[in-house]
C-alpha cells in the first residue's frame, strides 16, 4: 500500500501537475456527506501489477468511524499483493484520507473486461456521540485486461513514386501501455532503392503514449522506368518491455514505382519538366517570367523588323 501524494512542479510562474497514471475515476456520495473517489486504470496487462487509489472526504458535520473498503475479484483475475482492504478508524468533520492498494493480474485468465468489486462500509456517529448501524454499499470497478502491451508502427509513404527523385518516408512508434527501452528501428528497402539518412535508428527509451518519429527520404532509381511495379519496404522495431523481455514488431508497406510524366510536382514543392528540375525555392514568377520574357522579346524584335521593312519599301517607291 502507498499513501497518495500529490506533487507540483513550479515552472515559469505556473505549475504543472504530475501526469495521472490512471485512466478512470469513480465518484460516489455516501450518507452523511461522505464523498469517495476511486481512481483506477481503464486497462492493464496480464501478469502485471495495477494500483487502485481511494480518496475519502467527510464533508458532513458528524464524525464517521469504522470505515472500510474490502476488495474482491470473483474470478480471481486480480489478486491483492499484500492486503485486500483499506480500513480507517475515524474520520472527523472536514477530514480526508487517501491510500492505494496493489493487485497482481493473474497469468491464467482470458483477456477482456474483468471487475474488481468493492464493499464499502461506514458508521455514522450521530451528534458525534451515538454510533449508528453500519451503512454498506457495493461498487464495481471495470478493468480491461490485455494479453500483451501494444506497440504500434505508423508508416507514411507516397502511394506512388517516379524515377530520379526523392520522397519522404516517415515512421511513428507508439507504445500505448508501457515504457519500452533499447528500441531499434530498422528499415529494409528494396534492392534498387537507396535512402538519404540512416536505415537503423536507436532510442534508449520510449515513454508510454509518447510517439517517436523517424524521418528519412527515399531516393528512387536514376534509370528511366517504362512500366510500373510495387516496391515493398520492411520496418522492424525491436525493444525490451517492462518485464525485461526482448520483443519485436514489424510492418510491410509498399509504394508503386511508375514512369514519370512530362510534368511532375515533388513532395517538397519542386517541379520536374521533362528532364529539368526546378527547385522549390525558385519563385513561380521566375518560372513563368523566363518563357514569357523570351516570347515578349521575340515579339518586340519581330515588330521592329516589320516597321523597318515598311519604311524601306516606302523610300524605294519614292
Amino acid at each position: 500500500m502507498k499513501i497518495i501524494r500529490i506533487m507540483y512542479f513550479f515552472l515559469l510562474g505556473g505549475f504543472v501537475l504530475l501526469p495521472n497514471v490512471y485512466g478512470e475515476t469513480i465518484n460516489q456520495s455516501m450518507e452523511g456527506s461522505m464523498d469517495i473517489q476511486i481512481t483506477h486504470p481503464d486497462e492493464s496487462i496480464i501478469g502485471r501489477i495495477v494500483s487502485i487509489s481511494i480518496l475519502i472526504k467527510n464533508n458532513g458535520w458528524e464524525d464517521k468511524q469504522d470505515i472500510s473498503f474490502i476488495f474482491t475479484s470473483q474470478d480471481n483475475a486480480m489478486v491483492p499483493v499484500s492486503d485486500n482492504s483499506i480500513r480507517i478508524d475515524k474520520l472527523s468533520q472536514g477530514g480526508s484520507y487517501g491510500e492505494s492498494i496493489d493487485f497482481k493480474i493473474s497469468s491464467d485468465i482470458n483477456p477482456g473486461i474483468h471487475f474488481l468489486n468493492v464493499k464499502y462500509s461506514q458508521v455514522l456517529v450521530s451528534n458525534n456521540k451515538e454510533p449508528q448501524e453500519p451503512i454498506v454499499h457495493d461498487i464495481a470497478i471495470p478493468i480491461v485486461l490485455k494479453e500483451e502491451p501494444s506497440v504500434i508502427i505508423h508508416t507514411t509513404i507516397p502511394e506512388a513514386i517516379f524515377a530520379n527523385a526523392e520522397f519522404p518516408f516517415i515512421i511513428e512508434i507508439i507504445s500505448e501501455d508501457i515504457e519500452i527501452t533499447n528500441v531499434n528501428v530498422e528499415i529494409i528497402p528494396p534492392i534498387d532503392i537507396q535512402f538519404r539518412g540512416e536505415t537503423l535508428h536507436s532510442f534508449s527509451t520510449i515513454q508510454k503514449n509518447s510517439p517517436v518519429t523517424v524521418t528519412s527520404r527515399i531516393i528512387s532509381p536514376i534509370e528511366k522506368v517504362d512500366t510500373e511495379y510495387k516496391l515493398p519496404f520492411h520496418v522492424i522495431v525491436t525493444y525490451t518491455n517492462d518485464m525485461g523481455e526482448e520483443k519485436s514488431e514489424s510492418q510491410v508497406v509498399s509504394t508503386v514505382l511508375r514512369p514519370r510524366t512530362f510534368m511532375e510536382l515533388t513532395t517538397d514543392g519542386g517541379i520536374w519538366i521533362g528532364g529539368f528540375y526546378i527547385a522549390p525555392y525558385v519563385s513561380i514568377g521566375t518560372i513563368v517570367g523566363i518563357p514569357a520574357g523570351a516570347i515578349i522579346s521575340l515579339l518586340i524584335s519581330k515588330n521592329r523588323k516589320s516597321a523597318k521593312n515598311r519604311t524601306k519599301k516606302r523610300r524605294d517607291k519614292n
